[in-house]
């Protein structure tokens, strides 16, 4: 069993995968500023510690690392969710990551997880497979998202570090305590009668389940290092999700019929899909969930714990 710290934990991915972890008898830090996560996404463990502040404070992150010397850093800890403010992205994402770093080769940590964004690979304008090596940024790309170059920059100093390390470039993550993209936002739309945006875009949705799956599976293989993508290979419309949200919330179809399509933002890109087939081959992994189900449970958790905010690393036209 290891001791191990997630930055963010008590955010949508990463309090999944901090029961996860508990539940297989790891000792576990969190590290939180609590800014999109919730304190009520962690339940109390005998073998849960959690530290409420940034990763952007090195003393703080020194003086964590210092006291509980981790085996493993899951870093899972982003800023996202004010698209212009570009100052707190670097804060977060770069000085954050850089802080983590020093103090992670102070005290020896053998394996670094980070979770990546797909919108590393650019603005694509056409729809196409992202293999594994296909580099950053890829075709005419026109800046994007703060929280794109941040997230970049973050992932090259982690590769300068010489840690060991695995970065899991993720696709749409989705599931119950998610508060981003379409999903919250359809729901909290449809349940206050309020009309929906739906973009003219498609997206490879991954279930949280099947996310926090494959970490627990990189862990039993720690001498597996590089760059995977956990995601399904397929991409679906943002209207067929809406279309399914729909359906798992007994809503009338007319809602669909009426439905008028957006076009997308200069700082949105056609589709994001990735080939796992790598990730699949280097630990075995495979997605379980169907999207069906994975809606209905997640539309099955919105009911019963009102969404109070949503986020977006887009900005709102």
């Amino acid at each position: 069993m290891y001791k191990i710290i997630v930055t963010g934990g008590a955010g949508f991915i990463g309090s999944h995968l901090c029961q996860a972890l508990l539940t297989n008898g790891h000792k576990v830090l969190v590290i939180d500023n609590y800014l999109t996560g919730k304190k009520e996404n962690l339940a109390p463990h005998p073998q849960l510690s959690i530290v409420n502040g940034s990763i952007a404070d090195a003393n703080i992150v020194s003086a964590v690392f210092e006291q509980f010397q981790p085996d493993i850093l899951i870093h899972a800890a982003a800023s996202y969710h004010e698209p212009d403010n570009w100052l707190i992205d670097i804060e977060t994402n770069i000085k954050g990551i850089v802080n983590l770093l020093n103090s992670a080769a102070k005290v020896d940590v053998k394996k670094i997880i980070y979770y990546q964004t797909s919108l590393s690979y650019g603005l694509t304008k056409k729809s196409t497979v992202i293999n594994n090596g296909h580099p950053y940024l890829s075709g005419s790309y026109s800046g994007g998202s703060s929280y794109a170059i941040s997230k970049i920059a973050a992932e090259l100093y982690l590769e300068l570090s010489g840690i060991s390390f695995i970065s899991f470039r993720l696709a749409n993550v989705y599931g119950p305590r998610n508060l981003s993209g379409p999903f919250p936002a359809f729901f909290q739309s449809l349940s206050n009668n309020i009309p929906c945006k739906v973009v003219d875009t498609k997206r490879d949705f991954i279930y949280i389940k099947d996310v926090i799956n494959c970490t627990l599976k990189a862990l039993e293989k720690m001498h597996v290092t590089g760059y995977f993508h956990i995601a399904t290979g397929e991409d679906h419309s943002i209207l067929s999700i809406f279309s399914k949200t729909v359906k798992a919330m007994s809503l009338s179809e007319k809602l669909i019929e009426d439905l008028v399509i957006t076009k997308k933002g200069d700082d949105d890109t056609i589709t994001i899909l990735l080939d796992p087939s790598e990730t699949k081959s280097a630990f075995g992994w495979v997605p379980e969930t169907e999207l069906a189900k994975g809606i209905s449970e997640t539309v099955g958790w919105y009911k019963v714990n009102p969404i109070k905010r949503t986020f977006t690393h887009l900005k709102i036209k």
